[in-house]
């Protein structure tokens, strides 16, 4: 990797780390904010859904237009979005009477900035590096993901210390600031022109002609694992305070453990599949769906302290098993002309996976956690069946077929 394109994802790396902050900084802040403006669990969780439903509506066009204009002429603007949308959240925490619509409305605008963010940098990715160099470089991507929920619910445990609504103005400190360094010093490799919307639709149509069954599967795998993901962190969170007496800083530093190992295994995983010149995807996918299933199956049957922790990290394990192997497949399957939208259509999935996570884990606090997380973890069970049967990289990865997507 030269020294130059060695920088630029250096400040790539900066985009997921800083969008991830959207969800993972609050959630350990959740039962704080519940408190201070008076609501339920279901409506705390909306914080989440409100910003991931947004997101999840904005990515695709964020796609098609980052497919006309270039990648950082839109991912730069929507950085800025995404921190004035954290700079809304607080004011109405500060100025509000009932400040919760406020917030709810400032976690949209932060939804609709985030649509334009990290799928962007991994189309970036996808156009930069050589197919052998880019599963390191998304496993960097990715680990930068990890390591900002692994920073993050440290960060807002400890910054809510100062009082609740702090971590809303965070993420205009962060994002505002990001969003000028990458549009100013990122350079793109891959030259852009306006397509006309009839061959734009129908190259993207003939990529789902021939790789509809593995590209959803792909798709699935992830959404299905980032679900599973923040529905038992929001779930842990309130455990975690509820029923072992842990707040602030030290229950940022619990939730950190497997998200530590999430991010482990995906930076891992990239450099692994570098030298096995993406070898074993499937497998990999496969064996991190095991672990979830795994994961759900422990945390619904046990109650200690221990015991809950360990199955977590073994759910956080799975993830970081199957999001850069899904990451190389799905930025992989096209050329660098329908990229973005391919990218995007996956970011969507992702994000709605994010959305309804916590809202349907919450449902714990109704029916019990036996029954809501067995039925949350079939999810994972059944994106395993499928993954076994309709899952082959080497169709989806085919290099002739991209070049006359091209």
């Amino acid at each position: 990797m030269k020294k130059s394109t060695g920088i630029q994802l250096a400040l790539l790396c900066l985009v997921p780390f800083i969008m991830v902050l959207g969800n993972s900084m609050l959630i350990p802040v959740l039962p704080a904010i519940k408190e201070a403006v008076g609501i339920n669990q279901f409506q705390v969780g909306l914080f989440i859904t409100a910003f991931s439903i947004p997101a999840g509506l904005v990515i695709p066009f964020a796609g098609m237009l980052s497919d006309q204009i270039g990648r950082k002429k839109v991912m730069a603007p929507a950085l800025i979005i995404y921190g004035i949308g954290g700079i809304v959240a607080g004011l109405s925490s500060i100025l509000l009477k009932n400040p919760y619509w406020g917030i709810l409305a400032g976690r949209i605008i932060q939804g609709v900035g985030a649509g334009g963010t990290y799928q962007l940098a991994m189309a970036i990715v996808g156009d930069t590096f050589s197919s052998e160099e880019r599963s390191k470089a998304l496993g960097l991507l990715e680990a930068s993901n990890g390591l900002g929920k692994v920073v993050s619910p440290i960060l807002g445990a400890s910054i809510a210390m100062i009082i609740w609504y702090f971590p809303f103005f965070a993420y205009g400190i962060l994002a505002i600031p990001v969003g000028i360094i990458l549009y100013f010093f990122v350079k793109e490799k891959a030259e852009f022109k306006k397509q006309s919307l009839q061959n734009y639709i129908s190259a993207v149509k003939a990529i789902f002609d021939k790789k509809a069954a593995g590209l959803f599967t792909s798709f699935f795998a992830g959404m299905t694992a980032l679900f599973s993901l923040f529905g038992i962190l929001s779930l842990y969170s309130d455990i975690l305070e509820m029923n072992f007496d842990a707040v602030g800083f030290k229950k940022g530093l619990i939730i950190a453990g497997p998200v530590l190992v999430m991010a482990s295994f995906s930076y891992a995983l990239g450099i692994l599949l570098e030298k096995r010149k993406n070898k074993g995807l499937k497998i990999f996918i496969l064996a991190g769906l095991i672990l979830i299933v795994s994961g759900h199956i422990q945390f619904s049957l046990v109650k200690e302290f221990w015991p809950l922790f360990f199955s977590v990290l073994i759910l956080g394990a799975g993830v970081g098993l199957i999001m850069t192997p899904v990451n190389a497949l799905v930025t992989g399957s096209c050329s660098v002309q329908r990229r973005g939208i391919i990218t995007c259509i996956y970011g969507s999935l992702r994000f709605f996976g994010v959305a309804v996570g916590p809202p349907i884990y919450a449902f714990s606090e109704r029916y019990g956690i036996l029954p809501v997380v067995l039925a949350a973890g079939s999810l994972s069970l059944i994106a395993l069946i499928i993954a076994m049967f309709l899952l082959v990289p080497e169709k989806i990865l085919s290099d002739k077929e991209n070049k006359k997507e091209g």
